[in-house]
């Protein structure tokens, strides 16, 4: 494999790790504001 190669497979996998991790910051988000939502509509029955 040369350099070249190696080169831009290390890329790829830069790509799918930049992909992997603004997916789990945006499921992250979206989980507190699910249990946000929640709590707040705890908060009114009770």
């Amino acid at each position: 494999m040369t350099n070249t190669e190696k080169i831009a497979n290390a890329k790829k996998r830069i790509d799918e790790l930049e992909r992997l991790i603004k997916y789990w910051n945006d499921s992250e988000n979206d989980e507190s504001k699910i249990l946000n939502f929640s709590l707040k509509i705890n908060n009114k029955v009770a």
